[in-house]
This record gives structure tokens, sequence and C-alpha cells, in this order.
């Protein structure tokens, strides 16, 4: 594997043994290209899944030989920092190299960013963490391995409401994926009969919190006031950054009264557990997130690809990242399905949907709706522990 910076992304190119045409001239090469954060917010999950798309890549080639298919996998991932600039500049290089499928972006805000050029240059594009329902268009070259927020939100409100809590006060990044997260977390918490306070969206370039914290702070009086700390809980949606919020927020005790809950965007977050006042914070409030969840009956090479990509990253692959190693093997059998000399993209985009529901992957069935997202999932929640000295994310429950 080699690195070079290219229109200020980080590129990375994995090639597999067997995908040379020095090896075989009749070989035709399909490239994947990945968009992940392997440097900034999220970077957990960017680099996850570029070890997940490694693994599948050289599992599909493996496969493609065994069965004597002249097509191999190649993969370009370039780091994107979770930047929306920095998502189209790659994007931008994706259609230079006449790349056709694109892994990711993981979040909201970079996929929206991209689509415009996808959609016009006929690239196909599965993100495997973006869930905002802003994005659900029928049609498009967009697909989505994991549950929207249309799914995540009501999962987390029948958490908070079963728990006893009455009173959420709702926090947002100011994103699409995160937004998507608040609004879909409070619909669905008043629904069930609850009281829903939002608060407006915080800048994604925002650098203290006081303000926020003292809007917080005075929400927090009044309901607590009213109701009990016990039947009030703040939602949080958002990435890294809530290590910041967090170190704030614990040098007052009224935001440790209350129970805190957040979104998909910080589970097994390094940065968190790393941080000791923040993780302490974190688990004085039981602070407890959801992740998309793996099946209850695990597919026979969970164990070996989870064990291969923490041994390479020192991190644990969540759903999200091994649904990337899902994708590569979507967009395989995609290709092989079709002509060599397709040129279709709405082929291209009928082959997909019939490839993914007849798959079976490491996360499950991949079943998509009309918008081309998955349609249903399970989610695993994670808090954070003091064992041994140090804090841990730990699987503390799940939900349906």
């Amino acid at each position: 594997m080699r690195k070079i910076v290219l229109a200020s992304c980080l590129v990375v190119f994995i090639t597999m043994n067997g995908c040379k045409k020095t090896i075989d001239t009749t070989v035709t090469e399909v490239e994947i290209g990945a968009l992940l954060s392997l440097t900034g917010n999220w970077s957990s999950l960017g680099i996850t899944s570029q070890k997940a798309i490694e693994l599948a890549i050289d599992d599909v080639n493996a496969y493609m030989e065994q069965k004597g298919t002249n097509i191999r996998f190649t993969g370009m991932v370039f780091d994107t920092k979770l930047d929306t600039a920095l998502a189209k500049l790659a994007m931008a290089d994706v259609v230079r190299t006449r790349t056709k499928y694109v892994i990711g972006p993981q979040s909201s805000a970079e996929l929206a960013a991209v689509k415009p050029l996808a959609d016009e240059k006929n690239i196909l594009v599965v993100s495997q963490g973006s869930t905002a329902s802003s994005l659900a268009i029928s049609g498009d070259g967009i697909f989505r391995f994991c549950p929207g927020d249309v799914v995540e939100g009501p999962a987390i409100a029948r958490t908070m409401f079963a728990e006893g809590k009455r009173v959420v006060i709702t926090l947002s990044r100011d994103d699409a994926g995160n937004k998507g997260l608040q609004t879909s977390v409070g619909n669905s918490f008043a629904s069930l009969g609850g009281q829903v306070d939002a608060i407006a969206p915080y800048s994604t370039t925002l650098a203290k919190y006081g303000t926020l914290i003292a809007t917080l702070k005075s929400k927090l009086q009044t309901y607590i006031a009213a109701q009990g700390a016990e039947k009030v809980a703040v939602y949080l949606a958002s990435f890294d950054e809530c290590v910041y919020l967090f170190n704030e927020a614990s040098t007052d005790p009224i935001f440790s009264s209350v129970q805190w809950y957040g979104g998909d965007g910080v589970v097994l977050s390094p940065a968190l557990t790393g941080d000791v006042q923040a993780a302490a914070f974190a688990v004085t409030t039981k602070f407890i997130a959801p992740n998309f969840g793996l099946p209850t009956i695990p597919h026979p090479d969970l164990a070996t690809i989870s064990t291969a990509i923490k041994s390479s990253t020192g991190i644990e692959a969540d759903a999200y990242a091994l649904a990337a190693y899902d994708a590569v093997w979507v967009i395989a059998e995609t290709s092989t399905a079709m002509p060599i000399t397709n040129t279709s993209y709405d082929l291209t985009k009928k082959v997909f949907n019939v490839e993914s529901s007849k798959y079976f992957g490491i996360t499950g069935p991949v079943l998509l709706n009309a918008a081309g997202d998955r349609s249903s999932g399970s989610f695993d929640y994670w808090g954070i522990v003091l064992e041994g000295g140090s804090y841990k994310w730990k699987l503390v429950g799940k939900s349906f």
C-alpha cells in the first residue's frame, strides 16, 4: 500500500495480489473509490471502514479467481476528514479517474455535498454511515447500507420513554445527519406523549460551548423543578466535539443530575474514552448511544473479519464499518452480473438493487427501500465504563 497527496486529499491505493495486469493481460480491473474520514471527526469509522474495504477487496478477488472470472477489483481511499470541501475535491478526483463506484462518504453532510457531481457523472455511491432522511430520494444513484434517522430516531425515543423520561432537551451539530436525528428523535418522543424542547443546532466550527451550555442549564432548571431530574433527559446528536461539550458541562452538577443520550456519530469514539474528564462525565450521566446492530445470529465470517480489523486498527469494528465490507461484495456482484461493455447508469442501478436484495452479508440481509436505503435494523446501545483504570466503550443493551 502506498500513500500520496492529491488535490488536498490523502489517497491510499489498495492493490491486491491477482489484480495486476502484468499477471493476466485479459483481466479487467474495476476500481472502487472510498471517501472516508481517516484523520478528522469520526475517524474511528473511517479507519475501520478502510480496513474492511481492503479485506473485502482481497476476499472478492480470491473468489473471482476461484470462479475463473477475469474481473479484479482495486481500491482508492480519500481522507475527507469529515469536511464537505475535501469530500467534493475527492469526488472530483474520482471523476477524473473514471471510477464508477464509490463507498462513503460516511456523513450526510458530505454525501449531500458530493451528490450533485455523482448524479451528473453517473457514479453509484454506497454510504455506510449517512442517515439523513433529506437524502432518501427514489431513483437516484445514492444507496445507504445503514438504517436512516427514520429508523434510529424512534428506537432511541422508545428507549428514553421506557426508561421513564418524560421531557427531553435535544441538541445537535448543524449538519444534515445530526439535525435529522435531532428531528426524528424529537418527533418520535413527542408521539409517545413526551415533551420535547429542541435547542437550535450549534455551528460545526464552534470552539466554545458557553452560550449553548447556559441555554441548556436554564432549561434544565425549569424542567427539573417541574418534573424531577429522573424524568428529564438530554439528547445530543454529535461527532467527536462532544468531548469539549462534556468537559464544559462537567463543571456544573446540574448537568450531571440528568441522564444523557447520544446519536450514532460518537459511538466507539476513542476521542471520548481518551479524555478523562469527558469520559467521567459520560459515566456519571449514564450516557448511552445507539449503533447500527449486527444480527442476533452472527454471520459465520464475522469473527474472522472483525478480529482482522481490530488487530490492524486497534479499534472495534461496528456494523457501519462492516457495511462497507458488504458494499464491496454487492458492487462486485453488480459488476460481474452486467456486460463488461455496459454504459447504462439505469441498468447499473437496477442490477445493484437486485444484487442487494439477494445478498446476506456480515451485517445481515441488505434489504433496501424505495429510496435505496436499508429498510430496517436493530440497534446496539453503548455506554462508557471505567475498568482496570481506563475508560472503555461497553455494549449495554439492544433495541429492535
